[in-house]
């Protein structure tokens, strides 16, 4: 331990602490009642949500045909017609109705009949024998009333619309969007922003996750600057990330400004690119220092915070096959090899036999770290040992990060 906190901690520790923070953070923001189709993607729910009726609330057709009691015998007598629009009806016991795709089935029958396998004759109907709920979508068979649908701290997508509009809710709790702060550091990108390569990928990236993301510009190398403009944003937002500074160089300022006004959780993992991300707790907001080279500031951000800003830190996963020998430096480091996927061969990107050579066959992340190309990458090919030729290797898409 170095500063009182831990150093080189797994990628599994470090995303422990990260999940840790997030449990601290989210429950303090306030909360207010979103629609469903108003912005309810990404938002996080803040108190449980009970079913207060079953869905479907009867018995409804799963196709066209005629609904039936099925203990009755052939030859039927048909009722009026039945669609999905109608209330519940009764009708004679062993009285066919024909009905409709969704039409609720009347209280006297159980099963449904297809209209192909159905003959009418004379008006009667005659088909095959069926069972009971055949073709049917029982009532409470999607959601029984009582039921806990959402617990707090879920976190819902688009197709939560649906069940939310089935279950009749017009609006549910949840918490407010993250406010993220993010902050360059560096003489060099003060004097001149254009300098700044990580940043504006920072917003895109939290932005995706739901934040509402602010650029709060580039402080230079002084070390009471960069920990009063620290300071300065703590009271302006839940989550302030800095980008460059995180090492242990001459003009490395963040972890120490970190440390002065708050607790560091760690710095450093045992991931790379960017081995050297720290996060840390202050009074009222979450800060997380991120290395400040391009591929390194994605990579470890979207493989170890995307849990804080996602609630999961289970990573989609493909499996494909390295057509090449890939070593790697340290066996108990994880690597995130960016890679091009093509008919199920994943070739490292950066490798020799890579349309960009740059790094021979052993993987070295600093070669990457500042290269702007990696972009177009597919995905990151997860490795902790060398991989050989014809090896099957799993690969998280960034799309799926993202």
């Amino acid at each position: 331990m170095a500063g009182g906190y831990q150093t080189s901690v797994t990628r599994a520790a470090a995303i422990e602490q990260i999940e840790a923070l997030r449990d601290e953070l989210v429950p303090t923001l306030d909360v207010e009642r979103v629609k469903p189709g108003a912005g309810i993607k990404h938002r996080t729910v803040a108190e449980e949500v009970i079913a207060t009726a079953d869905r479907p609330a009867y018995d409804r057709s799963m196709m066209d045909g005629y609904a039936v009691d099925s203990t009755a015998d052939y030859p039927m007598a048909v009722g009026e017609d039945v669609f999905p629009e109608d209330e519940q009806r009764s009708v004679p016991a062993k009285k066919a109705v024909r009905i409709t795709t969704g039409g609720p089935l009347p209280e006297t029958t159980n099963a449904v009949i297809p209209s192909e396998d159905a003959v009418l004759q004379d008006g009667k109907l005659h088909g095959p024998d069926v069972e009971l709920g055949e073709y049917t979508y029982r009532q409470g068979s999607n959601v029984t009333k009582g039921d806990r649908i959402y617990e707090q701290g879920d976190r819902l997508a688009a197709r939560d619309a649906v069940l939310l509009d089935d279950l009749g809710f017009d609006a549910i709790p949840v918490y407010r969007p993250l406010a993220v702060g993010v902050l360059a550091t560096g003489t060099e990108i003060h004097e001149d922003p254009s300098m700044d390569r990580d940043s504006n990928m920072l917003l895109e990236l939290f932005r995706s996750w739901g934040a509402e993301t602010t650029y709060e510009g580039a402080v230079r190398d002084d070390p009471q600057v960069v920990e009063d403009t620290i300071g300065a944003l703590e009271a302006a937002y839940d989550v302030i990330v800095t980008t460059g500074g995180t090492s242990r160089g001459v003009k490395d300022y963040v972890l120490n400004a970190l440390e002065n006004q708050g607790e560091v959780r760690f710095h450093g993992v045992q991931f790379r690119p960017g081995k050297s991300l720290g996060i840390a707790s202050l009074d009222s907001a979450a800060a997380f220092a991120i290395p400040g080279k391009p591929f390194a500031a994605y990579t470890i951000t979207a493989f170890l915070l995307r849990p804080f800003f996602t609630g999961k830190s289970q990573l989609p996963r493909v499996q494909g096959v390295c057509p090449v020998d890939v070593g790697v430096p340290k066996p108990d480091f994880t690597y995130a090899i960016p890679a091009t996927i093509k008919d199920d061969e994943v070739i490292p990107l950066g490798h020799e036999a890579s349309e960009m050579p740059i790094y021979g066959n052993v993987f070295k992340s600093s070669a990457l770290s500042a290269v702007t190309r990696v972009a177009r990458a597919d995905g990151a090919l997860l490795a902790s040992k060398p991989i050989s030729a014809g090896e099957q290797v799993t690969v998280v898409p960034y799309d799926s990060l993202e």
